[in-house]
This record gives C-alpha cells, structure tokens and sequence, in this order.
C-alpha cells in the first residue's frame, strides 16, 4: 500500500469537478494520491483550463502537493493509472436539449436518463466507453473504472458485457438522496438507519430498518411519499445539503402503499407520467427544459470558476443538480484501496442479489465494497407489481446497449417499443428518426440509416 496513486477523470472539464476534487481532499489521510488526471476533448478545452486551475488551487490551499495535469490525449492520462473516473457527456449539453425537446415536441417525456432520451445518451455514449476500455486493457489493465456517466447502469452493463472488463463500478446519487429523505421523514439521522436497495439504475426500490432491526419502510412511506406536503417535509434535510432540483411531485399514496417498498423519485416517470409530462411540456412551452436551465447554470458556474482568489467548491454548484455524485466515487475508490468494507448503493454484476434477474446482469443494489469491489447484498425477489416492470426495463436496456453497439436500426427500434415512456408504432419510428437526424455527429454506428433519412426516399 506504499505506492502513490495515479487517478484520471475522463470528462475532467466539468462543472463537477470541484466536488470530485473536494472529496478527494476530505480523505487525504486515506488515499496517497501523487497524481491527477483531467482529460477532456477539443471542444471542452477552456473548461478543463478552468475549472483545472481552481482544482490546483484548491489542492494549494489544502496545503498538498499533488501534481494536477490538463490533458486532451487521453492515453497519455491513461497510461499507468491506478484508477479511472468517468463523467463525460456526448455531444456536450446541447445534445442533452436535443434528447428532451424532441420527444416532447411529439409530446411525450423527453428526460435524460428516462425514455427517448436516455436511450439516446446511451447510443452516444457506450462506444466512446468501449473505446477507453480497450485503451484502458492496454494502459493500465489493473485500473478499476468508477462511472457515473449517464445512463449510469446501461453504461456499466455495456462495459461488463461487451467491454469483457469486470473491474467497473456504476455510481448515481439518487439512492444517496432516496437516504436523505427517510432519514427527514422520520426525523432521524441517516447514520441510525439501515438501508437495503435494489433495482436498476434510476430505477431501484429500498427498505429502511432502524438500529434495532425494527423496519421501518412503511413509516417512511407513511410520512414522505403519500402526500406532497409529506414529501416537502422530507426533502428539508436533503436541500439543506445542496440538492435544490427536485420537484415536488407525489406518487399516488395507495399505490405506493401496496408496493410496501420505496420507490425511488424516477419512478414517477412510470407511476404518475401524466403529472410529470404535463410539469414538463410547460417548460418546453417557456424553453426552460431541465437541460436548458442547466446550460444556464453551468455558464455561471464557469464564470465564478474564473476567479482566481477561489480555492473551494463554491455552494451555487448545488444548483446544477446531481449533488454526491462525485463525493460517491471517491468514497468507493478509497474503499476499494483500503478495503473499507463501506455500505454503498451501486451497479454491479447481480450474480444472485435479485433473484428476479439473471446473474449475470446489471443491477443497482446495496453492495460492501472491498479491495475486490462490490459485493452485493442479496435483496431477493420482488412482488408482482414490482417484479414485471423491472423484468422489462432490464430488458429494454440490454436491447437498447445491443442497438447502441451493433448499430441496428431495427433493435432500436425495438428499444423504444419495449420503453414504456414511448408509444409503439409511427410516433415511436418518428421520434426515433428524428433524433437520430439531430445527433448524426455522435451516431457513426448508424450512418445507413442516418444516409436514407437525409436523401427522402
């Protein structure tokens, strides 16, 4: 354990890379970090400049010597590295308001990770993945990859399956959050309650127990989700620590009654889609769909990022959303290197945790993480009313990571039939159509398709 490490961040121009940089300061006594790694692309060049220049200021200020390195040539980062983030976005956020605008201008749900939309960041992203796998076999094969691009869990699925590199771990900051609210619904800490979680990515249910082993899911449910004033309570403690993008939607309280498991806030997606449709065709209306807001948010961020006399994470970060994302991976990189045994949620190979799925999948679950990575914590098997729902999804993204890889239209096109966020049949082809028009740059694997739909004919 004498060995200094070598971290690289792939996407290491983002607005989030003041927390990442933040979390790896809060354990310096845990990691012996001697180098960093931000790698970006071209287009994202003055972004890593800048927010490159606050992480060494705030590695100056915390009175460290780290070496930080700004680099586009992504091998040369690669080479001999210890561990491996990723946080890049395809197409930059003006892809991302192509993915919700799209589908909503045929109005249906248009969301990052959720429907048409989320299909799509996963057709552009997974090959640039599988492409920094095969540099990574070359590189540094004994590197562990920590992804929290999105979608989280279909890009991790891709890396297992398709990548054949097992030493990968998904992170998302949603069950961190889902933590947050039981702990303010039942006006306790966090740290006296147990969680168990189990799903997919933005797709994951959870039971709490109490330090007694007394369960105490149904009061959760009870006080949080079946009213909306219930679950603005809830959040209190959860915006009081940054996150502030939230909507206070509620689920309907005898549905998630009957489930008698927590349903994670995505799954308002697929059990209100009406009420969430109807809150985002009003911002479409006004051009204030969750990424143009963010577009926003980031250029600010940017220009506070500027000042030289800023040596911390500033707090207007929490505004742009995803608030934890990259606390969790630094707590899983130095769980991993000092074999912690740490309680975290992530996406790993299910290998029996749901009995539900088959083991050889991706799932999202309670996992402790050692020198090996993740060891899942079994979750069992679902009810009914949760159990076919999930089937499907797993179902919808394998075939949507075989369409991303292959680069068949026609599995696409069977992706998006099988997404219960968007209609079957000429709206499905259409959306579909469309998007792959407005994302040609990003979508080489689809060029014939992409060829006919541009000549008419």
């Amino acid at each position: 354990m004498n060995k200094k490490l070598k971290i690289v961040t792939i996407g290491g121009g983002s607005s989030y890379t003041p927390e990442l940089m933040e979390g790896f300061i809060k354990r310096k006594e845990e990691l012996p970090i001697k180098e960093i790694w931000l790698v970006d692309i071209e287009e994202g060049k003055e972004k890593l400049e800048i927010v490159g220049n606050l992480a060494r200021r705030m590695v100056k200020a915390a009175g460290l010597d780290w070496e930080i390195h700004l680099t586009l040539n992504r091998r040369e980062a690669l080479k001999d590295a210890d561990f491996v983030s990723t946080q890049l976005r395809v197409g930059l956020l003006d892809a991302r308001i192509k993915d919700e605008r799209i589908p909503l201008s045929h109005g249906i749900l248009g969301q990052e990770t959720n429907g048409a939309g989320g299909m799509f960041k996963a057709l552009r992203t997974i090959p640039v993945i599988l492409d920094i796998v095969e540099d990574m076999k070359e590189l540094c094969p004994d590197a562990w990859l920590v992804n929290f691009t999105n979608p989280s869990g279909m890009v991790t699925e891709a890396v297992m399956r398709y990548g054949n590199w097992d030493k990968v771990a998904g992170l998302c900051n949603v069950p961190i959050i889902c933590r947050k609210i039981a702990a303010g619904a039942l006006q306790t800490n966090e740290e006296d309650l147990f969680f168990r979680f189990g799903g997919l990515n933005h797709f994951h249910w959870h039971r709490v127990w109490n330090k007694a082993g007394e369960e105490k899911t149904k009061e959760v449910i009870d006080a949080a989700y079946t009213t909306s004033d219930g679950l603005k309570k809830a959040l209190t403690g959860v915006n009081n620590s940054g996150v502030q993008n939230i909507p206070n939607i509620s689920f309907l309280p005898e549905q998630v009654r009957d489930l008698g498991i927590i349903p994670c806030m995505y799954h308002r997606y697929y059990y209100i889609t009406d009420d969430m449709l109807q809150e985002e065709l009003e911002a479409f209306e006004k051009g204030e769909t969750r990424a143009e807001l963010v577009k926003c948010t980031e250029a600010e961020l940017f220009e506070l990022y500027k000042d030289p006399n800023l040596s911390i994470k500033p707090p207007q970060l929490a505004k742009r959303g995803g608030a934890f994302y990259s606390d969790a991976a630094c707590e899983l990189i130095t769980s991993i290197y000092n074999d912690k045994r740490s309680h975290m949620v992530v996406s790993t190979k299910n290998n029996g945790a749901i009995t539900d799925l088959p083991d050889d999948v991706v799932v999202e679950v309670s996992c402790i993480i050692t020198s090996n990575g993740p060891v899942p914590i079994s979750w069992g098997s679902f009810e009914p009313s949760s159990r076919g729902l999930l089937q499907h999804m797993k179902d919808m993204e394998l075939t949507t990571i075989k369409a991303a890889v292959t680069g068949d239209y026609k599995t696409a096109l069977q992706a998006f039939t099988l997404n219960p966020l968007v209609p079957s049949g000429k709206i499905a082809q259409t959306v579909l159509d469309e998007l792959l028009v407005a994302h040609k740059e990003y979508l080489p694997q689809f060029k014939d398709r992409i060829e006919f739909l541009e000549s008419g004919e």
